[in-house]
């Protein structure tokens, strides 16, 4: 099964879309993993699954250097906020913030395409 949900988040990081999308709620639902160790082992995968991605994407040329010095700044700081707040939080609240940002997510991908088909 841990394969599996590997593979599975590989593909749809790799894709861009975010892996920890799928394998978050994957690890706590199907094998039964505590939301901040999911979240844990979410960002220790992300790595060496970013760096595959990132080599790829640019040999291909799909790499937007203007807007990536400060997306990293910013996110490098949103990390550090984000897991000091996560520490002070308990999984159960965790997982409740991730299911809801989820579903909004979902809701927003739904009618983006929505619009899209209109056009």
């Amino acid at each position: 099964m841990l394969i599996f949900i590997g593979l599975l988040s590989g593909i749809i990081g790799g894709m861009g879309i975010g892996g920890g999308t799928i394998l978050i709620p994957a690890l706590v639902f199907f094998s039964s993993i505590d939301q901040k160790i999911a979240q844990s082992v979410n960002l220790l995968s992300f790595i060496p699954m970013a760096i595959a991605a990132l080599f790829f994407h640019i040999k291909n040329k799909t790499v937007e250097y203007k807007i990536v010095l400060p997306l990293v700044i910013s996110g490098i700081i949103g990390a550090v906020l984000g897991s000091m707040l996560s520490a002070s939080l308990n999984s159960e609240f965790l997982k409740k913030i991730f299911g809801i940002f989820l579903f909004f997510m979902g809701v927003f991908e739904i009618r983006k395409s929505r619009k899209c088909k209109v056009k």
